[in-house]
């Protein structure tokens, strides 16, 4: 790594002590945003706010040198400002002078970072899934209550345009009575194949990475982007892509939390080193409102038929969402695009209903919301959220216990199953610890 572009926590310090204090009195006030982890989904946070009137990226966090070097050139490009270096997020946190955190590292460390964040009076912007169990998912709602931060979620869909006009106009009748909604996500995602043991990379600072994960020899599979596909620091495709769609079936099916769940799957087709299914059909059941309702997922990963017209043409795969009402079924594609059909009763006719196409932006309605400190402003709550994410790890423990499971919200249990309870914490690497009390 290029040195000149580290900076440890005390030069930040020293230099925050000549910028003035950021209440954000003011839309015009420029806001103070650090990036933490940009490989990926980060290069998108990077992107959103160099584009942003009043926003300066002034820090970027990232454990692999290269990458954080290459990004820091990224931005200065871009913006004509060179945000300082680290590879420590506890280092970034320690200037009082940046306003908002923005995390896109992967899955195992959200919580752990974002309660960190909201100790040291940040705001956060959180990526999906927020939480890598059930009891993260409360920790991390505890913490947003308590600190009083603004804390968005990076379930973009929450923002989209289209989108929110197809869950207003569902919730106004237009297709009836809505009882059944189907989250797709077919991706066409090839065998990781089997990789050895290795020293770790130069330049990446490994221990940190694997934060609150168990102790384990690198191997490439068990890092960039292939974590997705283990246990101890991804949740699958269902809580990688899957849950941009299983939060926007249960927004639109407009329930909580699920009385019962059943789940079966595999990993199929391939002899290789991932953990998680590649192939899982999810059922819930709702029993809220004195109506039953039904919310059905599926993650497929190879060859698809397209459902209706959602499709994904980059990728032969189907992302989206279905819904199905006592008039007809109204279908969403992702983020941007929906339309509807209507079925007559008698002669089983269809004919097509409203539909549009707009996309939305989630990381401005989360710079509106802290510029305004209103949280009731944010389009993607941390709360629903974390609703979600608890319904993606439920999902997932009755896969890999292979059973249905009955859960009691209210008590955050799988009533007499003390074996499902168990998955809902996990242990934690010392000092990674999401704390009891936040």
């Amino acid at each position: 790594m290029n040195r000149r572009y580290f900076v440890m926590g005390a030069t930040g310090a020293v230099a925050s002590t000549q910028i003035k204090s950021h209440m954000l009195a003011s839309p015009n006030d420029t806001l103070r945003v650090a990036c933490v982890g940009v490989r990926g989904q980060g290069r998108a946070h990077l992107n959103q706010y160099s584009q942003m009137k009043n926003v300066e990226i002034v820090a970027i966090c990232d454990i692999d040198d290269g990458i954080l070097n290459d990004r820091i050139h990224m931005v200065e490009g871009k913006t004509g400002k060179k945000p300082a270096g680290y590879w420590e997020v506890r280092k970034v946190l320690e200037d009082p002078s940046i306003d908002a955190i923005s995390i896109a590292t992967p899955n195992h460390s959200h919580t752990l970072q974002t309660i960190w964040s909201l100790q040291a009076g940040k705001h956060v912007y959180c990526e999906k899934p927020c939480s890598h169990d059930v009891w993260e998912s409360k920790q991390i709602v505890a913490a947003t209550k308590k600190y009083g931060k603004i804390v968005q979620h990076g379930t973009n869909s929450r923002s989209g345009v289209a989108i929110r006009e197809a869950i207003d106009k569902m919730n106004d009748g237009l297709i009836g009575d809505v009882y059944h909604a189907r989250g797709l996500c077919y991706k066409w995602r090839d065998t990781i194949g089997r990789k050895p043991v290795t020293p770790v990379p130069t330049g990446v600072h490994y221990d940190q990475w694997l934060g609150p994960a168990p102790k384990h020899e690198f191997t490439e599979n068990r890092f960039h982007y292939n974590w997705h596909w283990f246990w101890d620091y991804g949740n699958g495709d269902f809580g990688n892509q899957g849950i941009h769609e299983l939060d926007i079936a249960r927004w639109g099916l407009g329930v909580s939390y699920p009385h019962k769940i059943s789940a079966i799957g595999g990993h199929y087709m391939f002899d290789d080193d991932q953990e998680t299914p590649n192939t899982l059909t999810v059922a819930y059941e709702f029993r809220e409102g004195g109506k039953n309702r039904l919310l059905t997922f599926e993650v497929r990963h190879w060859a698809t038929n397209f459902e209706d017209k959602i499709h994904r043409a980059n990728d032969s795969g189907s992302v989206g969402n279905i819904f199905y009402g006592t008039k007809g079924y109204l279908c969403v594609e992702w983020y941007q695009k929906y339309w509807t059909t209507f079925v007559d009763p008698k002669t089983k006719e269809r004919t097509d209903g409203p539909a549009r196409e707009e996309a939305g932006n989630n990381w401005a309605n989360f710079v509106e919301a802290v510029r305004a400190n209103d949280p009731a402003k944010r389009n993607a709550p941390i709360e629903e959220g974390a609703k979600s994410a608890t319904l993606m790890h439920l999902g997932n423990i009755s896969y890999r216990l292979g059973r249905t499971l009955t859960f009691d919200p209210d008590k955050l249990e799988c009533t007499g199953d003390h074996e499902a309870t168990a998955m809902f914490r996990r242990k934690y690497r010392a000092p990674y610890v999401v704390p009891e009390n936040v």
